[in-house]
C-alpha cells in the first residue's frame, strides 16, 4: 500500500512539473518577473524592466552549449541587432541551472559571450525564476511583448531551426515587423525546438 501511494505521489509532482514548465505564458499576458534582479555578464544586477525599450523587449532563452543554439546563433545576432536597432530591449537568459557548474557557468557565460561578439545582455536566471514563470522549456525560446509589456509573439526565430538555407518564414521577424507598425501579430506562437532547458534535479 505504501508503495502504491510514494508511485502515486511521485506522478502527481511529475505532472504538476510538467505543468509548470511546458504551460507557457498566454499571448496577451503582462510580463512576470519583470523587476527580477539578474546577474549579467558585465557583472551588474539588472531587471526586465531596465532592459526594455521604447517599442518593447524581446527576451530569449538560451545557453552556451545546446547544438540548436549553436546552429541558430547567426539568426539570434542579427535578430538582436535587429531588435535594437528598433528600439526594443533585446536580453538572452541563461536558465540552465542544472549545468551552472560547468558549461553554463557565470564564467563560461561570459566567455561564450566574448566569442559571439554580443553587444547585449546575457544574464543568469537563477533557480529557472523566469523560465518557470514564462513557462519556457526550450533552448532557444524567444518571447516577445510590446511597449505595454503585453506578450505578443512566442516560439521560435524561424520556421526552420535544422537548416538556416530552408527557412520559408522567419516568424520573429515577421512579428517585430508587425508590432512595430501597429498591426496584430499574424502568427502569434511557433514550436521552439532545441535542447531542454536544464533545471535543477
Amino acid at each position: 500500500m505504501k508503495k502504491i501511494y510514494c508511485i502515486a505521489v511521485a506522478a502527481a509532482v511529475s505532472a504538476m512539473l510538467a505543468f509548470t514548465y511546458n504551460t507557457s505564458l498566454p499571448i496577451g499576458s503582462t510580463m512576470p518577473k519583470s523587476d527580477v534582479k539578474l546577474m549579467d555578464i558585465s557583472g551588474k544586477e539588472i531587471t526586465l524592466k531596465e532592459v526594455k525599450n521604447d517599442n518593447g523587449i524581446l527576451v530569449m532563452f538560451s545557453c552556451n552549449s545546446c547544438p540548436y543554439v549553436i546552429k541558430n546563433q547567426e539568426r539570434t545576432i542579427e535578430m538582436a541587432k535587429y531588435a535594437i536597432s528598433h528600439n526594443i530591449g533585446f536580453i538572452v537568459l541563461n536558465s540552465n541551472e542544472g549545468q551552472r557548474g560547468d558549461e553554463d557557468s557565470f564564467e563560461a557565460m561570459k566567455q561564450y559571450a566574448r566569442e559571439q561578439g554580443y553587444q547585449w545582455n546575457y544574464a543568469v536566471d537563477k533557480n529557472n525564476v523566469l523560465a518557470d514563470a514564462f513557462g519556457a522549456s526550450r533552448t532557444p525560446e524567444c518571447f516577445l511583448f510590446n511597449k505595454e509589456l503585453k506578450l505578443v509573439y512566442h516560439g521560435a526565430i524561424d520556421d526552420n531551426p535544422s537548416d538556416p538555407d530552408h527557412v520559408k518564414r522567419h516568424h520573429l521577424k515577421e512579428a517585430v515587423d508587425e508590432m512595430l507598425a501597429g498591426k496584430e501579430v499574424s502568427y502569434k506562437e511557433s514550436r521552439s525546438v532545441g535542447c531542454g532547458i536544464k533545471r535543477k534535479g
